[in-house]
């Protein structure tokens, strides 16, 4: 199975087009100058006297020993970003940013390009304390991969091969013990590069690599169905994982597979999940199926949501089970949307000093009364920035699939996407119709106000989501069509082709089947019905949070509250208010019995305010 990508896709949902556009704009904001810094000044290329006023800070300050990490990110996301628009000035400043990267090897002797200095990787041979050196160069070989891959620029492979060539003669110094101890110190992602490398020019010296960074003390207890995760740190072992992914997709060797396939069981299935869908805390994995104690203020961090989603979409791609489309969801809307590129949902009279927007928060807290950190654009830099500025280049990626003559239809957000099946160019447009009379024909500003008997027909919220899809094609062309079900659906799920019922399942977390000769003009509406859900933690039935759909609530107060009900319909204490302006209904929810009322929102729109996610229940009958 293969995702549709790249300019085959165009998202038109207006929160994922700003997210996109602010993303864009924060790679073009940050100067070349700085993200440059820490390589000139290493190659000996920066003849300052002292570090530049505006020189970039937190990880990035040139005394830190990640300097230099976000720059892989950036060349990464740059180079998703022009694959999906064909952005030419982004493009020329990756371009001129390679450049000068090759101008840095070129100084160092031809093949070390790091940030840091050589020595830092003798160091950590030696037992000597230094911060995750490997995991800082893997981010710059990640980007330099990906500008290739997505940007097309052959001299960032040559300078990924040529310093690949230092690994090799680096590793080879090493016993099998020796190396598996330089292992246990971080090492982000440099399995997957050596299997991206291996696949773009076919060296046996990427197969050398594959199997010294083969890290057996962890892949052989997961092999075996022991636990190394529990209390372990979350990000230092699911990027190998992703290389073992990568290494399989490369080689075919089964034994990637499997340990991709263990490692998801004991990460995801066997310990259960957070109802954002993350599993951490204290950047470390909690204990299986014992999360009540782990509420705090370090849950979710950013880094682990977007290589869990990575994760998750390869066992997607090579098993077309849904569940780990459900996964994604969940992160999406309660990790990435949640974290990253707030922008306020506007009250009108909630009058503060806050700022209107936040960039990124490197974690998701889940203890009452916290609120979420913001970082700054130029002073923060820690692993999350990168992350960030990826995962808010690839909204395309993951939205759409096509294996033989069938479409996949996995996330549900305003879009265009474009295959061939059978020689033909089929193009599949998806809107969500809010039935809320402002599909350009009333309502839709404060001063067009047609009449349409749509406002009338949905006085309120609906009570299902509402989607529609398309169908552009030059000639008849018989194909399948597949529409996710999602799990959070409370009711029969109903489809409908040309306006006549299809078909209903009640069944989630699969795919519904429209197999048909589709033609020019055909419609498809997909109708999921939507409404509060309670979700307990998995080692406390009366503790836990509320979802709408897929979307987490969030209470907001300073204090921790207790949930006072007297029915075993906890989801019933929960109700939407202030559900309209002008043509769009809104999300604002309320506690009907509390006292005083808990106001409540989706956690993707609370910015600066204390917020409480898991509420402890007390019966009154």
């Amino acid at each position: 199975m293969q995702t549709i990508k790249g300019t085959n896709v165009l998202v038109r949902d207006s929160d994922i087009k700003r997210r996109e556009a602010a993303n864009r704009a924060y790679l073009m904001k940050l100067s070349s100058d700085n993200l440059l810094l820490n390589y000139r000044v290493e190659a000996g290329r920066f003849h300052g006297r002292v570090v530049p006023a505006d020189a970039h800070g937190g990880w990035e300050s040139p005394v830190c020993q990640l300097r230099g990490h976000f720059l892989g990110h950036w060349l990464s996301a740059a180079a998703l970003h022009y694959e999906a628009t064909g952005d030419k000035e982004l493009k020329a400043k990756l371009e001129y940013i390679i450049d000068e990267l090759a101008a840095c090897q070129h100084d160092n002797g031809g093949r070390w390009i790091g940030p840091i200095p050589e020595k830092y990787l003798h160091w950590i041979a030696n037992g000597k304390s230094v911060w995750a050196p490997q995991y800082n160069l893997h981010k710059l070989l990640m980007g330099l991969v990906d500008a290739h891959r997505y940007a097309g620029n052959e001299q960032a492979l040559k300078i990924a091969d040529r310093f690949a060539d230092w690994f090799v003669d680096w590793s080879g110094q090493f016993s099998r013990e020796q190396f598996d101890d330089i292992l246990d110190v971080e090492t982000g992602g440099m399995l997957e590069v050596w299997a991206d490398l291996l696949h773009l020019t076919r060296q046996d010296k990427y197969r050398t690599l594959l199997d010294r960074y083969n890290r057996n003390r962890l892949f052989e207890p997961l092999l075996v169905g022991r636990d190394p995760l529990t209390n372990m740190h979350a990000n230092t072992t699911i990027p190998e994982v992703l290389g073992c992914a990568r290494a399989y997709e490369v080689t075919g060797e089964p034994r990637w597979m499997a340990i991709v396939k263990a490692y998801w069981q004991c990460a995801v299935t066997d310990r259960g999940t957070l109802a954002t869908g993350g599993q951490t805390a204290g950047e470390v994995w909690m204990p299986k199926q014992k999360m009540k104690a782990r509420l705090g203020d370090k849950n979710q961090e950013h880094c682990t949501v977007y290589n869990m989603i990575r994760l998750a979409e390869f066992l997607f791609r090579h098993s077309g089970d849904p569940a780990f489309m459900q996964y994604i969801e969940y992160n999406l809307y309660n990790g990435i949307m949640a974290q990253a590129y707030y922008q306020e949902y506007f009250l009108t009279g909630n009058k503060h000093n806050d700022p209107s927007t936040g960039l990124l928060t490197y974690f998701l807290p889940m203890k009452a009364g916290l609120r979420k950190d913001w970082s700054t654009e130029t002073d923060s830099f820690f692993c999350c920035h990168g992350t960030m500025v990826q995962a808010n280049a690839a909204w395309k990626q993951g939205l759409y699939y096509v294996k033989d003559d069938s479409v996949y239809v996995c996330q549900y957000f305003d879009s265009e996407m474009k295959t061939t099946i059978g020689g033909l160019q089929v193009r599949i447009h998806q809107n969500q119709d809010r039935m809320s009379g402002s599909m350009l024909n009333s309502s839709n500003t404060a001063g067009h106000h047609a009449i349409n008997d749509m406002t009338v027909m949905h006085e309120n919220m609906p009570a299902y989501r509402k989607h529609d899809f398309m169908i552009n094609i030059s000639k008849p062309q018989a194909f399948e069509l597949n529409l996710r079900i999602p799990d959070w659906i409370r009711a029969e799920a109903q489809v409908y082709v040309n306006g006549e019922l299809h078909g209903a399942t009640k069944a989630s977390e699969q795919f519904y089947v429209i197999q048909r000769s589709w033609e020019d003009g055909d419609r498809v509406s997909l109708l999921l019905p939507i409404g509060i859900q309670f979700v307990p933690l998995p080692d406390d039935a009366n503790m836990g949070a509320f979802r709408y759909g897929p979307d987490v609530l969030a209470g907001i107060g300073e204090a921790e509250r207790i949930l006072y009900v007297d029915n075993e319909d906890i989801a019933s204490e929960i109700e939407l208010e202030n559900e309209r302006e002008w043509g769009s209904w809104r999300y604002f929810f309320k506690t009907v019995q509390q006292d005083p009322v808990i106001q409540l929102r989706r956690i993707r729109d609370i910015g600066y305010e204390p917020y409480q996610i898991y509420f402890k229940l007390k019966r009154l009958s």
